[in-house]
């Protein structure tokens, strides 16, 4: 069994002209992990997996993709990595048998083989379609089911799925992660981006990224302690004018994030004492209680906070 790692990262920098899309990013990603990119619109998290398959050339640092480099121009890479993008894939106006066919072909693959692998995936996915059904009268969650398929069709080490269950139902959500276990189960390793955070729950562990950096890398758990070291409250202002209690609350002592949710607004403090002080000043009607921050919390605090909200907020209140 190869226990050397499935992803060795090194101040990967990718530049196009004058703009940064990749700065100095370095992790490790060990065989059989599944590992979450997290971030918001361009912060560099597609650009980072077009890389490590292969599709794009670093501009500086280095990258080992199942211990291959990036000194045949990426070859080596695209034969053990298989790669499902964020825009679906597969052709609408072609059948699922031709589909597939195209992508074996693609890569070169045995027709012997690429039958047994696609018999192979259709039970891993739970596919009993006939093979003549066009891909435009599926389901959008089979439809990415079959993607996935059309990606290990050549039996990959390292899958890269970028957003792969952006724009489709819960439940077809749910179902592809349960896929994504059974991948790792047979000893694949799965890199993914989402947008979702009950989906980034569920990795091992995950890299935060903004604007072409890693800023937080570790398990879900890891994040939220690191972001939040104090107690956090959820505070229901129902009944009650925010504004005559926000605007105070946003000044008070040992604040550290304050951030709305539907009606209610979560409150991060540096230790219990100032939570206790802060929630003494509640209006008549208003509730608080004690909870744990999610990762919503930690992306509010890591990502949105930096870019302007939050540290913008807190220093016109201190003013």
């Amino acid at each position: 069994m190869n226990h050397a790692p499935a992803l060795e990262v090194k101040g990967l920098s990718i530049k196009f002209g004058d703009f940064t899309a990749v700065d100095e990013v370095s992790f490790t990603v060990r065989r059989g992990e599944i590992f979450g990119f997290l971030g918001a619109n361009g912060a560099g998290k597609t650009t980072t997996i077009r890389i490590l398959c292969g599709l794009l050339t670093p501009t500086s640092g280095s990258a080992l993709v199942g211990g291959l480099g990036f000194e045949d121009g990426g070859l080596g890479i695209k034969t053990i990595v298989g790669y499902m993008s964020q825009k679906f894939t597969l052709y609408n106006d072609l059948t699922v048998g031709e589909n597939l066919d195209f992508a074996a072909g693609l890569r070169k693959l045995d027709p012997a083989y690429a039958k047994k692998r696609r018999k192979e995936l259709f039970e891993l996915i739970g596919f009993h379609k006939p093979l003549s059904s066009r891909v435009s009268q599926l389901p959008g969650g089979i439809k990415q089911e079959l993607a996935l398929a059309a990606a290990m069709l050549h039996d990959p080490e390292i899958i890269f799925l970028d957003e792969p269950t952006s724009g489709v139902a819960p439940a077809s959500r749910a179902r592809f992660w349960e896929l994504i276990r059974r991948i790792t189960g047979l000893g694949k390793t799965v890199i993914v981006t989402t947008h979702y955070m009950d989906e980034a729950e569920q990795c091992g562990r995950i890299a935060l990224m903004r604007t072409g950096r890693l800023i937080a890398l570790g398990s879900p758990e890891e994040l939220k302690k690191s972001a939040f070291p104090g107690p956090m409250a959820e505070i229901d202002l129902e009944g009650s004018d925010p504004k005559a209690f926000i605007p105070g609350l946003q000044k008070a002592a040992g604040l550290l994030e304050l951030s709305p949710h539907g009606m209610r607004w979560h409150a991060a403090f540096s230790g219990k004492a100032a939570m206790d002080a802060a929630l003494s000043a509640l209006p008549a009607g208003a509730t608080s209680a004690v909870i744990k921050p999610s990762l919503e919390d930690v992306f509010i605090r890591l990502v949105e906070g930096v870019r302007g909200g939050w540290a913008a907020r807190r220093q016109a209140a201190s003013r």
